[in-house]
């Protein structure tokens, strides 16, 4: 049993008897502030066209949002995923993944539990560091068929992080929130399909797809955005 109050991405922000993940706001610093309120306020269709399928179908999965305090200020927790993966090989990401059976119910604390522990998984990352203080609504990644609940994590207390298993993670790095939102380094990527999307030119990589997709979001729906050049495009790879 979950006590809680449901958000509006349906995953109950509480903490299960017996203990597990809770989402709280308390304490985070100031400049979190539109985001909180963007995740309050967020519907599904502003994030993306991709919805989970109504008929349930889909890999329930669950990505760490990871926002850390650096030199230049607040930044992100990326990882590049290995360039032998079968599912988005290459590509800078999120940490996170698919829900296992010990994460606990999808529709409640289960991704949370799932974020934090792929992300200390993949990247060595402490979990008793994080704050999770928000929830986005599930998103679809149609080539892959996840299903994937994005969770907002404010690390308070930050841990030496790298890369735990090559074979999985390439890289794990830190993008300061200035870079991406600064015009010089945003892209609009082109798929080998035609499919455009937002893209970010940030320490030595091209974040694009999903992760561009939903950075891209927040960072207009916090009021973080800066006017940037649309027209500026970067081919992807026809593996992509």
């Amino acid at each position: 049993m979950t006590r809680g109050t449901r958000d509006e991405a349906g995953v109950t922000a509480g903490v299960r008897e017996g203990g597990g993940p809770a989402v709280t706001t308390a304490g985070l610093p100031d400049w979190l502030d539109p985001v909180v309120e963007a995740a309050r306020t967020v519907e599904p269709r502003q994030l993306s066209r991709f919805l989970p399928p109504e008929d349930g179908r889909g890999r329930q999965s669950a990505v760490l949002i990871l926002f850390g305090e650096g030199s230049r200020g607040p930044e992100l927790l990326l990882m590049e995923r290995a360039g032998t993966l079968r599912s988005h090989a290459g590509q800078p990401s999120f940490p996170g993944g698919a829900l296992d059976p010990e994460d606990g119910d999808p529709h409640t604390t289960g991704p949370l539990a799932a974020a934090l522990r792929e992300a200390e998984e993949e990247t060595g990352l402490d979990p008793s560091g994080v704050q999770l203080f928000g929830v986005l609504p599930r998103l679809y990644i149609p080539v892959s068929e996840f299903v994937v609940t994005p969770v907002l994590g404010w690390w308070h207390t930050p841990s030496p992080v790298g890369v735990v298993d090559p074979a999985e993670t390439a890289r794990v790095f830190t993008v300061p929130v200035a870079d991406l939102t600064d015009p010089e380094h945003r892209v609009t990527t082109v798929h080998p399909r035609g499919h455009l999307g937002p893209g970010f030119t940030v320490e030595s990589a091209l974040v694009w797809g999903f992760t561009a997709g939903v950075i891209d979001r927040i960072l207009h729906f916090a009021g973080w955005e800066r006017p940037w050049d649309r027209s500026r495009q970067v081919p992807l790879d026809w593996h992509a």
